[in-house]
């Protein structure tokens, strides 16, 4: 009653399957057993992983977001627009990192001040000095930014008035914040020149 079938049987019924390629009808009897759900699953992950083609395949992209990481930074290292990663390109953003790179930032020299001002700080009968020069460059830091993205919107608004401007205030915003030479896309313009 509930015997296992020889391998000629189920070699045949397999053959049978394999050579009727037309559609059968839902109704019909399939004419063969119901696989075991262990081989069907063991199938299936053989036919989609085979083990030399999985690291060959991983090699391969592997191999391939290396070139695209070396496509763009040397694409940030020249300005390249065609390789740069979304979030800087187009007109608008290469206008936004010119006006940051044609003008003197107070936050640009935040990381060398903040580095004199924690070696003085560590002098007793400096901390109070330190104090205050912390405060007035962090409202000094303010006010540049402010400056800085509203005279940028105002820009942005007679140069582009039909592209999107979303984000780009920010944007410009976050590149002063950095030194000059360490600003990815390097600076295409020098200081003084007009974008």
């Amino acid at each position: 009653m509930f015997r296992s079938r020889s391998k000629d049987e189920q070699a045949a019924t397999a053959t049978v399957a394999a050579s009727s390629q037309q559609p059968r009808d839902p109704q019909a009897p399939k004419g063969r057993p119901t696989p075991k759900r262990s081989d069907s699953q063991a199938r299936r992950r053989t036919l989609a992983t085979k083990p030399g083609d999985r690291k060959e395949a991983a090699r391969r992209a592997r191999e391939a977001r290396r070139a695209d990481l070396a496509r763009q930074r040397e694409a940030l290292a020249k300005g390249d627009e065609r390789y740069l990663p979304a979030r800087d390109k187009g007109p608008v953003r290469r206008f936004a990192r010119d006006f940051v790179d044609s003008r003197f930032c107070v936050a640009e020299f935040f990381l060398p001040m903040a580095v004199v001002l924690l070696v003085l700080s560590m002098l007793p009968s400096m901390q109070a000095t330190v104090t205050l020069v912390w405060m007035g460059m962090i409202v000094m830091i303010v006010t540049d930014s402010i400056g800085l993205g509203i005279r940028l919107r105002k820009q942005l608004s007679v140069r582009f008035p039909e592209e999107s401007r979303r984000g780009v205030v920010f944007y410009a915003v976050m590149r002063s914040l950095q030194m000059r030479r360490l600003r990815l896309p390097k600076p295409q313009v020098k200081r003084g020149e007009r974008p």
